[in-house]
């Protein structure tokens, strides 16, 4: 097996490559020069990250399982050992919805589709009233 091309944060930070637009994900490199035109954000977003750590926004956005297969593909490395942060993705996060059931939580669901379809049902209401 080979090994991954390991980088410094300097290293990507500076890359002024034509073909290379690294980013930092989980301490994974990614070469997303590619991917620019079908990022469903926008190739903005991309660029904006350009040669950063963009672990902790691409968590918060939150990303479907079919963009996280999809990375895969754009991997080109890891950073070195002695700069990487060691964590992990959040857990339960897709689509920026935390799918996680915490203890607050449980038996919350059916209240919470009740609340919206009654929130529906009265601004159709008020719609057609006027």
């Amino acid at each position: 097996m080979a090994k991954e091309r390991q980088f410094t944060r300097s290293e990507i930070e500076q890359n002024d490559e034509k073909d290379t637009m690294l980013i930092i994900l989980h301490d994974k490199v990614y070469n997303v020069r590619n991917f620019l035109n079908e990022h469903p954000g926008g190739e903005e977003v991309l660029l904006d990250h350009k040669g950063k750590d963009s672990s902790e926004d691409f968590d918060d956005v939150g990303h479907s399982n079919d963009a996280m297969e999809l990375m895969k593909k754009y991997q080109v490395g890891v950073l070195v050992e002695s700069e990487r942060t060691n964590q992990p993705p959040k857990k339960g996060w897709v689509a920026g919805y935390n799918l996680k059931e915490t203890e607050d939580m449980k038996g919350t669901g059916i209240f919470f589709y009740l609340l919206i379809g009654g929130v529906a049902l009265a601004m159709t209401i008020i719609f057609y009233s006027f």
